[in-house]
């Protein structure tokens, strides 16, 4: 075990050693100190006023005041996007400004820029009642010369076609009996509605007036600009005719329920023409206009857009500051704020240093005390990773953050995982695929990391490096299964195979014989096409699989013990490790020993008659199915060291501890007995051990659930690893079915346009089904044989993630 301690720390094996501090910050260095450690990024501030709302914590009318401008900041953006301008992406060079002069700066600017739209929304609104007119003063000119000369006979019609289908019409209709001389009460409004309402605005007029009006529409020919939503509406002039006060009250009413507008147009075609000239006099004077606001919004849109998001960067900074300052306390004086947190114990000097420079920059008369103390809580997780290792961290801590030193399965799943999808997905064309995919993401690292990706990019962004190991191993297992879009190839030399005879006519079916050394590297290519194809790839998958995952199970026992050994916890060695590794290599360890001896003796054994009649009859003879001498003993001794190591994991630590407990409190022994069951937690200079209450019955059952857990996982979780041989087998089938039957199906007819389709749809279906849908498939098999089969032999994952204050974690939020 000496060899063991004297190896070097791995990086990210063990989560950074953490220490709890506090800080007693003068108030005049207070915003300066809090400023720097942002820019560290390195302190985890505690909260010490959880029991007060937002608006009781000191210095909430900072945080209403960097609120307010981060609302003027985002009333600018909007108005940039609205008139299609692009922001700066890189802030101007200006004088650095305060806090103060910012807030008097944008409430100028937002006054000014509600000004401005108040301006351009009256202006707009003239032009399109202006527009408007000019549109109804061309139509409804045409509506009035109609309508004189035709109005006695349609108003006679309309009249009695009423009377005639409704008793209660009244019987004095409008036109009923107007002469050409009699017109003079004849009267009309006209006006202008949005189209989708015209048919509404026709049928509620015609019953408001009983039938006693004339309704002449006809679509406008310029779409209206909404000034308000900017939006392009299609709208209808229409000219109604009408006799009596009463109608045209109901008439107008109707118009202004519907919002119609309603234009006075003489009847004299002179004054028609004199008010359609004034009307575009007024509308080109008002389109200068309009184009000069719409330059000078732009103008002062374009100079705001230089500094706003250097502006956004300082309003964001401030408004975190103040948010962390009112997670500290004042002390008793109220001229010191006093604050807790986590740092790492590297971090240290730093802090200390930045402390020291806010002390020196805001001239205060006193230092910034910073020192360590002891916690009762147990300490935040935190691994330092990059670029490489981070998606393999977020993949572990998807399942649950390390608890704080608890080995980490990330080192581990940097390679394990992508070799278990690899081992699903094994073949060497389709890996170049995905290896490409990822060469180009990374190439574009830079390009594409500063771009706002959708979600589904940003997912395959992130794990652009997994994607890179996964093609990697998916070309080497290929290799391995001398796959290439399902076709093997002899790349490492000639079979180890030959016909029989010369023909070679049936040498898919029979008459091949082995006449040299084995294939060098991989599976033969002969079998491919062969009758006993798919019973020795069946067999060759499902006995790797086994040997795969007794071997990944092992490992993570053995890191129980690594956890066991550096919490100080011989219980857990003596009563949970080495119970565990002689059950699970007692039964599985041992079939895996079958597998190998059975692949190099060549031997005919029948495997499943050897595990079953093990529990059925330990003491028969084995027969034709012995692998070894004195294997019949062995499987005795395996047997009953597998039902021994069942009592050993469930009885003796539950005890232990009690006695452990009863000793303590009966003043025999103060030695404490440090065990992950019952969290006493070594933190290096920082945390203080803590005891619960201890409850017997509680970490009795607690045992007992792990112990049967285990127990009947060992037999499901060895189960769950043929999903290795199960998913295998089913890419390549499929592989084999899109290549034989679409393909060479397509390529054996002699016409160019079959043959393209063929073409197009083997690469539709490799894209999008075996690159895609499969590649899917086998990374959400490979992830569950991770956060299940490997984890819950040794991971917790009941701990909670270091997140210090930092400007740099500010960048990519959205207020």
């Amino acid at each position: 075990m000496e060899l063991f301690d004297n190896l070097p720390a791995m990086d990210l094996m063990r989560s950074e050693k953490m220490t709890f501090v506090q800080l007693i910050i003068p108030v005049e260095s207070a915003h300066r100190a809090v400023s720097y450690l942002g820019e560290l990024g390195l302190l985890q501030f505690r909260d010490l006023n959880v029991d007060k709302s937002p608006f009781q914590r000191t210095f909430v009318n900072q945080v209403k005041r960097c609120g307010e401008m981060s609302r003027k900041l985002r009333f600018i953006k909007d108005q940039i996007n609205k008139a299609g301008l692009v922001s700066s992406t890189r802030p101007a060079l200006q004088l650095d400004i305060e806090l103060e002069e910012l807030e008097i700066e944008l409430s100028e600017h937002e006054n000014e820029l509600i000004e401005m739209n108040s301006n351009s929304e009256k202006l707009r609104q003239t032009y399109n009642e202006l527009v408007e007119f000019k549109m109804v003063l061309q139509k409804a000119g045409g509506f009035l010369v109609s309508a004189q000369s035709h109005a006695v006979v349609e108003g006679r019609e309309l009249d009695e076609n009423v009377y005639l289908k409704d008793d209660y019409v009244e019987r004095a209709s409008l036109l009923e009996q107007s002469e050409p001389s009699n017109q003079a009460g004849l009267r009309f409004i006209s006006g202008i509605i949005c189209k989708s309402k015209a048919l509404r605005f026709e049928r509620m007029l015609f019953r408001a007036t009983r039938g006693n009006m004339l309704f002449h529409q006809a679509t406008a020919e310029e779409h209206i600009v909404d000034p308000v939503s900017a939006e392009m509406i299609e709208k209808t002039v229409f000219v109604v005719f009408f006799s009596g006060e009463q109608a045209k009250t109901k008439i107008l009413k109707i118009c202004e329920a519907f919002g119609a507008n309603c234009y006075s147009v003489p009847e004299d075609i002179t004054k028609q023409r004199q008010i359609t000239r004034e009307v575009l006099s007024r509308l080109s004077e008002l389109e200068a206009t309009l184009d000069a606001g719409v330059n000078h919004r732009n103008k002062a849109l374009t100079s705001i857009g230089f500094h706003l998001k250097k502006w956004t960067i300082m309003v964001r900074k401030e408004k975190a500051v103040y948010d962390t300052l009112n997670m500290l306390n004042f002390d008793v004086t109220k001229k010191c704020l006093v604050g807790e947190g986590w740092c790492p114990i590297f971090a240290k000097p730093q802090i200390q240093e930045a402390l020291q420079r806010a002390t020196f920059d805001s001239n205060s008369q006193l230092g910034i005390i910073f020192h360590v103390m002891d916690a009762v809580d147990s300490p935040p997780t935190y691994f330092r990773t990059n670029c490489f290792t981070n998606a393999f961290q977020e993949i572990v801590d998807a399942y649950g953050v390390a608890r704080y030193q608890e080995a980490n399965p990330a080192v581990y799943t940097v390679i394990t995982f992508p070799f278990l999808f690899a081992v699903m997905f094994g073949d060497w064309g389709h890996g170049i695929c995905l290896l490409l995919g990822a060469l180009i993401l990374i190439a574009r690292e830079k390009k594409l990391g500063s771009q706002k990706l959708g979600s589904f990019m940003e997912m395959l962004f992130g794990g652009r490096y997994v994607l890179l190991l996964m093609s990697l191993f998916s070309i080497y297992c290929g290799l391995i299964y001398n796959e290439f879009f399902s076709v093997p190839y002899h790349i490492f030399g000639a079979s180890a195979y030959k016909c029989r005879d010369t023909t070679c006519s049936d040498s898919h079916t029979a008459g091949l014989v082995k006449y040299h050394d084995p294939y060098p590297f991989g599976v033969d290519p002969s079998w491919r096409g062969s009758r006993s194809e798919l019973p020795f790839l069946n067999s060759l998958k499902m006995k790797m699989s086994i040997l795969l995952g007794v071997t990944q199970m092992n490992l993570g026992i053995m890191l129980s013990y690594f956890n066991a050994r550096f919490f100080g916890s011989s219980l857990d060695i003596r009563y949970q490790f080495l119970p565990q590794m002689v059950f699970l290599n007692s039964l599985f360890g041992y079939l895996a020993f079958l597998i190998v001896i059975k692949w190099c003796t060549g031997s005919q054994a029948d495997l499943y008659h050897v595990m079953i009649y093990m529990f059925l009859s330990p003491t028969e003879d084995l027969g034709e199915n012995q692998l070894f001498w004195g294997q019949r003993p062995l499987q005795v001794l395996l047997l009953l060291s597998a039902i021994i190591a069942v009592p050993l994991m469930l009885f003796p630590k539950p005890f232990i501890l009690r006695k452990l407990h009863s000793e303590r409190f009966q003043g025999r022994t103060y030695g404490i007995l440090g065990t992950s069951e019952i969290d006493l937690d070594l933190e290096p200079d920082s945390a203080r051990k803590h005891h619960e209450d201890f409850d017997f019955s509680e970490i009795f059952v607690h045992q007992m659930i792990h112990s049967i857990e285990f127990v009947l996982g060992a037999v499901s979780n060895t189960a769950s690893y043929l999903r290795l041989w199960a998913l295998s087998l089913a890419h390549s089938e499929l592989s084999t079915v899109f290549y034989e039957k679409v393909l060479l199906l397509a390529w054996g007819f002699d016409n160019f346009v079959i043959r393209l389709v063929g073409l197009a749809v083997f690469a539709f279906a490799t894209a999008f089904i075996l690159l895609m849908m499969e590649t899917l498939s086998a990374f959400l098999h490979a992830l569950r044989l991770h956060w299940v089969e490997f984890q819950n032999k040794f991971y917790h994952g009941d701990g909670y993630k270091f997140i210090p204050f930092s400007y740099a974690s500010l960048a990519d939020e959205e207020d």
